[in-house]
């Protein structure tokens, strides 16, 4: 959501919900064809679903026309990150039954070892969710080429830093971060009021 406060200066509102992926996950389907279960990522402790809500500035650097052209903006902003942390839950053999475990359970060693059937559908590990909070900003440059003001069409490109208050673990045996660094791309398109 923004709000303008003149044609060179906006401030925008911002609600963002993601999910971050370990570099090292790998999907793994059962090898037995006779069991039907979830796909299994092997050594995945959570899934982590950083949820970001902050304030950007937007700066007009360069204008355009009403009918071409492209107008180019900056954007600074930040704010609160809250880290959501959703148990990844995997079925195993345990004592001839197949029961689903978390990393942090009392049977953490079946969790790492196996025997496995699977991993968690979506939705398993809700119970157990754990938070932890944080912050971020986030630069860009923005490239609107709507034609007329009244579409959007635009590209932004930019960077975004997370630092939350404790490690985030997402993969046991691997090496645990607070600091998250990523560039983005975004294609965005729409009307304007």
């Amino acid at each position: 959501k923004g709000y303008s406060k003149s044609p060179k200066k906006a401030t925008l509102f911002q609600l963002e919900i993601a999910e971050r992926k370990h570099q090292k996950e790998e999907k793994q389907s059962n090898p037995n064809p006779a069991v039907s279960t979830s796909p299994i990522i092997y050594s995945k402790v959570n899934f982590f679903y950083p949820i970001k809500l902050g304030v950007q500035k937007q700066f007009l650097l360069g204008n355009k026309s009403n009918k071409n052209g492209v107008s180019i903006t900056a954007n600074v902003g930040g704010g609160l990150s809250l880290g959501l942390l959703r148990p990844y839950e995997v079925e195993v053999d345990k004592n001839g039954e197949r029961t689903f475990i978390r990393y942090e359970s009392a049977d953490s060693l079946l969790f790492r070892s196996g025997p496995y059937y699977g991993g968690p559908g979506l939705g398993k590990g809700w119970n157990h969710l754990k938070f932890t909070p944080g912050l971020y900003v986030k630069p860009a440059l923005r490239f609107d080429y709507g034609r007329y003001n009244d579409l959007v069409a635009a590209i932004e490109v930019g960077l975004a830093a997370e630092y939350y208050t404790k490690k985030i673990p997402q993969m046991f045996d691997n090496k645990e971060k607070q600091f998250f660094f990523s560039a983005y791309f975004t294609i965005m398109f729409g009307k304007r009021k």
